[in-house]
């Protein structure tokens, strides 16, 4: 019987048309990059570090791909995998891997060692390879609105927000994320801002982003985002829980992308994917908080 569960995080490293497989002289197999949590870290952290230790590549994420589970001495492993996209780097032989080769997806199934490997293979060969990110984030925690004498608008962040504010900070970079909007209320612009000040840009305000302009005008909030992911690069976008469910529903709806119930908690983000047609959302991944589990 199996006892605990090792968290650990890798991804399918992508660039010009072909994929890092890895050899590892330790078990003598061919494998996808990946590795254990350490203390304190997400998925995606760990992702991308295993990836640049491994391969000595650096890389942004895309969509979640697989979570993967078998039982290893006595334990159970859980692998979440990510597709990744080359950003910089180079490979040279380490502790972990002896040699790395770029290979198609076809030659890449064939020299796995593991069938859960080409399960996350398959997951990734679903949808084309170039994609475009929006990170949609709902606001951190705020203070109490029966605690705050001021106009709602400009309600602060709480401590706990500030908190979940510097976890966003840390993550959404590892999407690649390029510039910054939201909302224009004080605690959306505050969730962001120290995102958009390490990109040294300023938080574009995105008046038809607030619950009030949404519940006037539902479809110009939907079409808002898809004109920001129209314009290339990974945005982040700020917005409330009155709206993002909602948005991301319809915009599932309009593409024939099915869903589960579309949640979004203070300081939670989700990962949409889109291709270029439309641009037409294919993939969403949602991420409960930031925050690594204690």
């Amino acid at each position: 019987m199996a006892h605990g569960v090792t968290a650990a995080a890798g991804a399918v490293v992508w660039r010009a048309g072909a994929l890092a497989v890895v050899h590892r002289p330790r078990y003598d197999d061919w494998t996808l990059p990946k590795g254990k949590l350490d203390p304190g870290e997400t998925i995606a952290q760990a992702a991308v570090r295993e990836v640049d230790e491994e391969t000595g590549h650096q890389v942004v994420l895309g969509r979640h791909l697989n979570t993967v589970r078998y039982p290893v001495r006595g334990s159970q492993k859980r692998v979440d995998y990510f597709a990744a996209t080359v950003t910089g780097g180079a490979f040279h032989p380490n502790e972990e891997v002896d040699e790395l080769r770029w290979l198609t997806v076809a030659q890449a199934r064939e020299i796995l060692s593991y069938p859960q490997d080409r399960t996350v293979l398959d997951e990734f060969s679903r949808l084309p390879t170039e994609t475009t990110s929006l990170l949609l984030v709902r606001h951190a925690k705020a203070g109490k609105r029966e605690d705050w004498m001021g106009p709602d608008d400009e309600r602060p962040l709480a401590p706990a927000g500030h908190r979940q504010a510097g976890a966003l900070r840390r993550m959404l970079p590892l999407f690649g994320v390029d510039r910054v909007y939201s909302a224009p209320l004080v605690r959306c612009e505050a969730t962001v801002a120290g995102v958009a000040a390490d990109l040294d840009r300023t938080v574009v305000p995105e008046p038809q982003l607030t619950e009030k302009a949404f519940a006037a005008d539902p479809a110009g909030a939907r079409h808002r985002l898809v004109e920001i992911v129209a314009q290339g690069g990974v945005p982040a976008v700020c917005s409330q829980g009155g709206v993002i469910p909602e948005v991301i529903a319809a915009l599932a709806r309009d593409s024939g992308l099915e869903l589960p119930k579309v949640q979004a908690k203070k300081g939670s983000l989700w990962v949409l994917t889109f291709v270029h047609d439309g641009p037409r959302l294919v993939a969403a991944d949602y991420v409960p908080t930031p925050l690594p589990k204690p």
